[in-house]
């Protein structure tokens, strides 16, 4: 069987864009600093702008799709939005993490008492809306601050995803407004599932198999592209 490559990804439902993520197991939201490696470079206009009834198709699909396949969902590259699958996040789990759980990483000084707040917030009180959490993080104007860092951060280093998108609902009863994110630690959104695999090869070992992986799926692109893009 022909094995997928980006070359292959033409986003025309919610089944392509699922399929796309299941097949290539690494999958940005938007363009990045590799060319075509996108679902933004991949997706018929009229699901990537507003339809004519009015519905950002596949912004909107988000949350369903995070949920139909237990994938990661989060800023894990260069900052930005990427749908990595159920099967491959272990993996890319134990890389960014260097192979310490959050609270080894503390220990030995490697993250700061900031991101550390922010993280025993999400771990204790997952799922939870960024709403809810800046709110019980006293994360405004005279409070804390950090939080769009440490998060990012979280995420870069795969302690924390996001896990849905909910919405506000009106007096009727209709959805209304932008997704608001919801945040869990893999550990509780994936499940044993990924408590028994995130650790079960050396940092090393798993760069390897990702990258082996990411050059299958991106024939080409550089391979310094796809160093860069790992971190």
């Amino acid at each position: 069987m022909k094995n997928i490559t980006i070359n292959d990804i033409f986003i025309t439902s919610y089944e392509d864009l699922r399929s796309a993520v299941q097949e290539l197991g690494f999958l940005p939201f938007f363009t990045c600093s590799i060319p075509g490696f996108s679902i933004e470079e991949h997706v018929t206009s009229d699901l990537w702008y507003a339809a004519p009834d009015g519905e950002w198709k596949v912004w909107n699909w988000k949350g369903p799709l995070i949920n139909d396949l237990n994938c990661a969902y989060g800023k894990f590259f260069e900052k930005k939005a990427v749908y990595i699958s159920k099967e491959w996040f272990p993996d890319f789990a134990n890389y960014r993490r260097s192979g310490y759980d959050f609270e080894e990483r503390y220990e030995d000084g490697l993250s700061s008492f900031r991101d550390k707040y922010l993280y025993d917030l999400i771990e204790q009180n997952a799922p939870v809306l960024s709403k809810r959490l800046k709110s019980m993080g006293n994360y405004r104007k005279g409070g804390n601050k950090g939080f769009d860092t440490s998060i990012t951060r979280l995420q870069a280093q795969s302690y924390v995803l996001i896990s849905d998108f909910l919405y506000m609902i009106d007096k009727y009863g209709n959805e209304y407004g932008w997704g608001v994110a919801e945040y869990s630690t893999p550990e509780d959104f994936m499940g044993a599932d990924f408590v028994d695999q995130v650790y079960e090869r050396t940092p090393e070992e798993s760069y390897k198999k990702i990258l082996e992986h990411m050059k299958s799926i991106l024939p080409e692109a550089d391979e310094n592209m796809i160093r860069k893009i790992l971190g």
